[in-house]
């Protein structure tokens, strides 16, 4: 078996990226998106349709430019590539709630039910859609609500222990990790780079994964950002990983080894403390770390500039009609 084929076997693989049409090639249980997948995706002419499609089911609204038909139509646009990706996929897909809410958490919570309601009128059931949410404290707390109402959340943007306890004590379905760029951050604070079990980001999400799997939580942790193939073969076994195209491709044409890293069993014998999350401890330790703080904050900018230049080309479509 290749390494991706072995991967399988102890982990599920879920690819992320809007490109749907290139999903077939790897057969992932899941798929992720996010705004910069999205507008990476759209920009090809293949994807024309898509977008022409999401303007038409906005025109009738009776909304114009500067009154909410822009969001509106990214929304059918998210909504319209989940369920292209819903057709190849056998589980689910990763819908992203905009990163300028990721301090509003009824605003989080209405976005959700909204992008819900879009897919449930297009037949697709709430239990394979997962709702993407910065993992903010006012994030957090969203989620809370959301899933008691049976809609699923992925926690997103998440650099430090401090956010993981905090997303499984409010019960969210899944937490997402960013392997490569906690690396990033500590090569250029270091001044070098880091391997194997040394990286700092493989450190991070085995961290949380021992954390979860000693105290019991049923929060899937998916590690995400990934660099390169070593960082996921380091993360073997870990509840679910998403990767990029290239690297799955990669690790289809490799036949390294790939042995389980990370079990439940493992972790029932790591010496691990709990942590206090209230919100004013979780503010702290978030605070406290350097790396976590600019990551997130980075993150969040990141895709709502995004965010932007997609709401830019769709005022440019609608312009012209």
């Amino acid at each position: 078996m290749n390494s991706l084929e072995q991967l399988k076997l102890v982990t599920k693989v879920v690819a992320d990226t809007g490109d749907f049409q290139l999903i077939r090639e790897f057969s992932p249980l899941d798929s992720t998106t996010n705004p910069s997948l999205i507008l990476k995706a759209v920009q090809q002419e293949k994807y024309e349709p898509l977008l022409e499609q999401a303007i038409a089911e906005n025109e009738k609204s009776g909304l114009h430019v500067g009154q909410g038909l822009v969001d509106n139509v990214i929304d059918s646009l998210l909504v319209l590539f989940g369920c292209e990706i819903l057709k190849i996929v056998p589980g689910r897909v990763s819908t992203e709630v905009a990163a300028n809410l990721s301090f509003d958490t009824a605003a989080t919570i209405a976005k959700a039910r909204k992008i819900i309601g879009m897919y449930e009128k297009k037949g697709i059931p709430r239990e394979r859609i997962l709702i993407k949410i910065a993992s903010t404290w006012e994030g957090i707390q969203a989620s809370k609500v959301l899933e008691k109402e049976g809609i699923h959340t992925n926690l997103t943007l998440l650099f430090s222990l401090a956010q993981a306890v905090a997303c499984a004590e409010a019960g969210s379905t899944l937490i997402s990790p960013f392997v490569g760029r906690i690396l990033d951050w500590y090569k250029v604070k270091a001044g070098h780079d880091f391997k194997g079990a040394e990286d700092p980001g493989v450190q991070s999400v085995t961290m949380i994964y021992n954390y979860y799997k000693k105290f019991g939580y049923k929060t899937e942790v998916m590690g995400a950002s990934f660099r390169n193939v070593g960082e996921i073969i380091e993360l073997a076994g870990c509840d679910l990983l998403t990767i990029s195209p290239n690297l799955l491709a990669e690790l289809a044409k490799s036949s390294t080894p790939v042995i389980r890293k990370l079990s439940p069993e493992s972790a029932a014998h790591e010496n691990i403390q709990r942590i206090d999350v209230s919100e004013k401890n979780f503010r702290w330790l978030l605070n406290c770390d350097q790396m976590a703080t600019e990551k997130l904050s980075d993150g969040i900018r990141l895709f709502d500039a995004d965010t932007t230049k997609l709401a830019k080309m769709i005022e440019a479509e609608l312009l012209e009609k």
